[in-house]
């Protein structure tokens, strides 16, 4: 989607990118007054060395014959290639020895350091002109042979002047370099600062305008629609994975809900009708005390049956949408193990199913008693009930044991077990009941109750065929070992 430049200017991305730029900018302009500056004051300290080392040495020459010693020896310092400036003139001003053919006026009344730089003449370089001082500064700055320098006026016990002094040509134009140098290079990275950022910006720009529109398509009710993920592994593809895991749960749960109202409205329906049934047929003729009587309890079991149901369903919806406030500490399974066969050892007695446990080891994990004695209890009560039908021996065998550093709690029968894989997928679903569980008593809430529970303990819940039978695994976290256990 194309964007006009204000419209660009009013996310927060080209905001950022231009403020960066600007600051970029301001800190590059810095930088080049920094360099320039430093280099100057560099070039100026080397000079002023330079010119001292110089009159050190001509002081000597002064010291070992005076006047005509020094003389001499500027007058040969004057000659050599590339030579600095020399110059000795009497008190009035009037240029004696030296290279130097005019001055800017003004340079031999100080004493010292020149405050500036000055303009002058290189002997022989001004034909026509008698040695003096330089009427015109602007045309000896502008003229061929003007130059600039700076220098060290000293006077002599005699009244007469020495100037040492360094052109300023070669420091000028090295400061000329670095400054074009500088700016060369500002102007470079300003260049490729501005692409950068027109082109990464416009890169930004359409990841998130490709994340808007699906959040529009999402927002219309596509729950199936997703973030785009490029791959590039970014902040920006971070985001999108995370609300794409979001909106999965989401999908899951909204699926859960409509699955669950479904089921609701077909499973529940049948006992509702059969309360109605009972209570209009109650009703209808004349009845005995004892007749009420009997429909009265026949409505409180099936209440009871409905309530026990709806409890269930809202343990479910908790547990898998994680607000469960039920408190978790250690709990020692081979105990939750014990207590639940011996709640059903009768009732696997009355049914002719025997019951064996192998607990090689305690273990503790951190969990909550009551919901896991409960989920055990509903596998278990399902194992008695359909090894009923075993061929041999109905036999329900509940094992603890570790493998590869998980807590497996395994419940196993020998009964006709759910051979089909989907069979089995669909089994832990709320209200599901194969057809071969039709003429067995229950909601079909037990194993979707035990796989929750599982959930809410960061395990899983298993369900693998048995030869015969079925299996069903418990796979728990391990947590503390604890002491070593029983078989019975």
């Amino acid at each position: 989607m194309a964007l006009s430049v204000p419209a660009i200017m009013k996310t927060t991305a080209a905001r950022l990118s231009a403020l960066f730029l600007l600051l970029f900018a301001l800190c590059a302009v810095l930088l080049v007054f920094y360099m320039t500056s430093l280099s100057a004051r560099m070039l100026a300290a080397q000079t002023q060395e330079t010119i001292n080392e110089e009159v050190l040495g001509l002081a000597r020459a002064y010291q070992r014959g005076g006047l005509p010693v020094l003389a001499r020896s500027v007058e040969q310092r004057s000659r050599q290639p590339g030579a600095n400036l020399y110059l000795i003139a009497d008190a009035n001003g009037q240029i004696l020895a030296g290279n130097v053919q005019a001055l800017e006026p003004g340079v031999l009344e100080t004493e010292g350091w020149t405050g500036k730089p000055f303009y002058y003449q290189r002997f022989g370089e001004g034909e026509g002109r008698q040695r003096g001082n330089v009427s015109d500064p602007s045309q000896a700055q502008g003229g061929e042979t003007g130059h600039n320098a700076m220098a060290l006026v000293l006077r002599l016990p005699n009244q007469m002047i020495l100037l040492v002094g360094r052109d300023l040509g070669e420091p000028e134009r090295f400061r000329a370099v670095v400054r074009r140098a500088l700016m060369l290079a500002l102007g470079m990275m300003g260049l490729g600062g501005l692409l950068i950022w027109f082109f990464v910006g416009r890169a930004a720009l359409k990841r998130i305008d490709g994340v808007s529109e699906a959040s529009r398509r999402i927002m219309g009710g596509d729950l199936s629609g997703r973030l785009p993920v490029t791959g590039a592994g970014d902040e920006f593809d971070r985001l999108s994975e995370n609300l794409n895991a979001m909106l999965a749960r989401i999908a899951e749960l909204n699926e859960g809900l409509k699955q669950v109202s479904d089921n609701i409205a077909h499973d529940l329906k049948t006992p509702l009708t059969r309360l109605r049934n009972r209570a209009e047929a109650t009703l209808a003729g004349k009845q005995k005390t004892a007749d009420y009587r009997e429909a009265l309890e026949g409505t409180i079991t099936e209440s009871d049956h409905l309530i026990k149901t709806f409890n269930a369903i809202l343990m479910i919806s908790r547990l898998e949408a994680g607000y469960s406030s039920e408190s978790t500490v250690k709990v020692d399974l081979a105990a939750a193990i014990r207590d639940v066969v011996d709640l059903y050892e009768p009732v696997a007695e009355e049914a002719g199913v025997a019951i064996e446990t192998d607990v090689g080891q305690a273990f503790s994990i951190d969990g909550n008693r009551e919901l896991i004695g409960q989920a055990l209890s509903n596998i278990v009560d399902n194992a008695i009930k359909y090894s009923v039908d075993s061929s041999s021996k109905p036999v329900v065998r509940v094992a603890l044991a570790r493998a590869g550093g998980r807590v497996k709690l395994t419940v196993s029968d020998n009964g006709p077990g759910i051979p089909d894989d989907v069979d089995r997928a669909r089994a832990t679903e709320r209200f599901v009941r194969l057809e071969r569980s039709r003429s067995q008593p229950g909601s079909g809430l037990g194993l979707s109750l035990a796989k929750a529970i599982m959930k809410f303990h960061h395990g899983t819940l298993d369900l693998l065929p048995g030869d015969p039978g079925l299996s069903v695994v418990m796979d728990f976290p391990e947590g503390e070992k604890q002491s070593t256990g029983e078989s019975r």
